[in-house]
């Protein structure tokens, strides 16, 4: 491994707190993930030195911003290999580009009766914007189920798809159970059926290699928050095809070519989905956490929180009153479990008592608690600056809320 573990942890000024006199044990990034200095340093810079708005200043500052801006743009292109830099639009995350997507493709394309497949294990955001779609055309929702280990039953896909199919929404890696789904092969499905699909990314982009180009999607979409960088800015991508026919989803400022009272023209990509002042600190943010990761290696980042998930695993499995939901063969760093009559909510109260944080509840994805049938989890899930010894405590922990308990 070629990763170093105590280098990478003195660049997240957070770790190195105390929390009821305990050292803090992050284990709660699918949530959020913490945010190196590095990232901090590049948000913080831009308000001390460059702050203006964007595009429509000729004064040097805002040329200035502008160009970090429309830079930090080419970065993310390259990040994804997306085909052309105005396919990448600045969002404030994941939850408003599917928004986006679910209205601006909604209107253009979705009416009455026309189907819309999303999957059983989607997050809510992924399930909701589709839904009120569904309520505004009066089109219908339909359900891609899951097996018992969490995975996706790919081979009923041809069985939902028919003649009134307009878009396929799913997710590339659980939230809840961390089953990184075959988004190649559901994709190739739907375009050999000439049915667009829509990639929530918002779990998988900080975890390995995203191609964009190769997935041959046509939206995929995350958040920056998620990926060690600012809140607030996000991304959607989309095929540029797409993206020329689509009417934005907002108007204001920016978006435009020409406004009158009669009649208002929409400015070229990517600028038409951007209207009003976007987040461009938070997009400088982003560029800066990407080259963060990019500089450790996304492969080695695989590589070693693919080990921390294979010990964790193991580690908790051995807790006889431990069992764990979402046993995936293809996972990322993510283990959703519950201690035998005990309360998800309560061994997370325990545990963080002990400085662990940990995320409990339904994670935003009640449907596929209902699946399940349970009301929630406790949910473990590891970033490359987590740690065996960490790992350790959890399993300690654990053994004494079991103790406590019982």
């Amino acid at each position: 491994m070629n990763i170093d573990i105590n280098k990478i942890r003195k660049d997240f000024p957070i770790l190195n707190q105390k929390i009821y006199k305990k050292p803090l044990i992050y284990l709660d990034n699918a949530a959020t993930t913490q945010k190196p200095q590095q990232v901090i340093d590049a948000e913080t810079k831009v308000y001390q030195n460059w702050n203006s708005n964007i595009h429509r200043g000729v004064h040097f500052l805002s040329d200035k911003m502008t160009k970090k801006y429309e830079r930090s743009r080419e970065n993310i292109q390259r990040f994804i290999n997306a085909k052309h830099s105005h396919e990448i639009i600045f969002t404030s995350g994941t939850t408003f580009s599917i928004n986006a997507v679910a209205f601006s493709f909604g209107e253009k394309y979705i009416f009455e009766n026309d189907e819309i497949i999303v999957t059983e294990m989607e997050h809510h955001a992924n399930i909701v914007a589709w839904q009120m779609l569904c309520d505004r055309k009066n089109a219908k929702l339909k359900v891609l189920p899951i097996d018992d280990n969490g995975d996706l039953m790919i081979s009923e896909l041809e069985k939902l798809i028919g003649p009134k199919t307009k878009i396929i929404a799913f997710t590339h890696v659980s939230n809840t159970l961390g089953t990184i789904n075959q988004v190649k092969e559901i994709t190739k499905i739907a375009h050999k059926n000439n049915i667009p699909v829509l990639i929530d990314g918002a779990q998988a982009i900080q975890h390995s290699d995203v191609d964009v180009q190769d997935l041959d999607c046509d939206f995929y979409v995350f958040s920056g928050h998620k990926l060690y960088a600012p809140t607030g800015i996000g991304i959607l991508y989309g095929k540029e095809k797409w993206l020329n026919a689509m009417p934005p989803y907002q108007g204001g400022g920016d978006m435009i070519e020409k406004v009158s009272f009669e009649k208002t023209t929409f400015n070229k990509l990517p600028f038409k989905f951007e209207a009003g002042t976007t987040n461009y600190a938070g997009a400088v943010g982003l560029s800066e956490a990407i080259n963060y990761i990019k500089n450790i290696g996304l492969e080695e980042i695989s590589i070693y929180e693919t080990q921390l998930l294979e010990y964790a695993t193991q580690k908790l499995s051995a807790i006889p009153e431990l069992e764990i939901y979402g046993k995936s063969q293809n996972k990322i760093s993510v283990i959703s479990f519950l201690l035998k009559n005990i309360h998800h909510y309560d061994t997370g109260l325990i545990l963080d008592k002990l400085g662990i944080a940990v995320r409990t509840g339904h994670h935003c994805t009640q449907p596929l608690m209902d699946r399940l049938n349970i009301d929630g989890t406790v949910r473990a899930s590891f970033s490359f600056f987590n740690t065996y010894e960490e790992i350790d405590i959890l399993y300690d922990a654990l053994l004494r809320v079991v103790k406590m308990f019982n």
